[in-house]
């Protein structure tokens, strides 16, 4: 065939929650960029704008969302002597401060390197996944947005990595709270390179385009396949198939007595109504 059949540009380990999140193409939430009361602007070691990387937080606090640790962080920050730049939850990605400056939440050489963003415990399986997804993908996008490759361990490392780099401060998060939902950082740095390499090649998190058709046959095992003579007559390809929850490039479509076809080969067609 003409066109290949697409596969992920990252292959991630079979782990029940990282194929939860996309097998069911969990949509994270959009960033909502707020202004919060920080009001030290620090450059990062090497300028402003110029981060080396994030730092993964957990803000080892049950019951406590989002919005709720926005609203306390900026009421108490001069006490609490700490701040981030974001707070994730499952439904909300709120960035306080802006990534081009430094803040400070775990230790002097971190905040000098790294964006620091806070993971907000919940309740749930879903509720977990979901806010993996906003934090993942939050993550991965501002790896794009300064440049930056996605290296586990250097432009991406948990709070623990960080403690244990510096040993400017002694937390380990978020690696306890992950660890009570069976999950680790590497699970977590494979979901985020997943994020990162399909918004770099595709410009979306799951990898696909507007050129991509995904196929199943409720009916049988594969998917069948047409193609069209010289004088626009359809003949049926027997022995030619998809395979179900299949992906293909297709760059042309015809209708045919009210059915739209997808050209998936020279001459291989597929009809619109076993698209998913």
């Amino acid at each position: 065939m003409l066109f290949s059949l697409i596969t992920n540009v990252k292959t991630i380990k079979a782990d029940s929650i990282n194929d939860y999140i996309i097998s069911n193409k969990i949509q994270p939430a959009t960033t909502q960029y707020r202004q919060g009361t920080f009001n030290i602007w620090t450059p990062y070691r090497y300028g402003v704008g110029h981060p080396e990387g994030v730092v993964v937080h957990e803000t080892s606090e049950a019951n406590v969302n989002a919005e709720q640790f926005v609203a306390r962080f900026n009421a108490q920050w001069p006490t609490l002597q700490t701040y981030v730049h974001a707070f994730v939850d499952d439904t909300n990605v709120i960035n306080i401060h802006s990534t081009d400056y430094a803040v400070w939440g775990a230790g002097p050489t971190a905040n000098s390197r790294y964006v620091q963003v806070e993971l907000c415990r919940v309740n749930s399986y879903d509720a977990f996944a979901r806010s993996l997804a906003n934090d993942a993908n939050y993550i991965a996008s501002k790896l794009i947005q300064y440049n930056l490759p996605d290296v586990p361990g250097q432009t991406v490392l948990s709070h623990q990595q960080t403690s244990g780099m510096w040993h400017e401060t002694n937390h380990t998060d978020p690696v306890h709270y992950f660890d009570i939902w069976g999950y680790n950082m590497d699970q977590f740095n494979d979901l985020i390179s997943y994020y990162y390499n399909n918004q770099k090649t595709y410009g979306n998190i799951y990898g696909e385009s507007k050129n991509v058709i995904r196929v199943k046959n409720n009916n049988a095992i594969y998917v069948p396949l047409v193609a069209f003579s010289g004088d626009g007559q359809m003949i049926s390809l027997r022995d030619h198939g998809l395979a179900n929850n299949s992906a293909w490039y297709t760059d042309q479509s015809k209708d045919y007595n009210g059915v739209t076809y997808h050209r998936v080969a020279s001459n291989e067609w597929v009809a619109e109504t076993y698209k998913i």
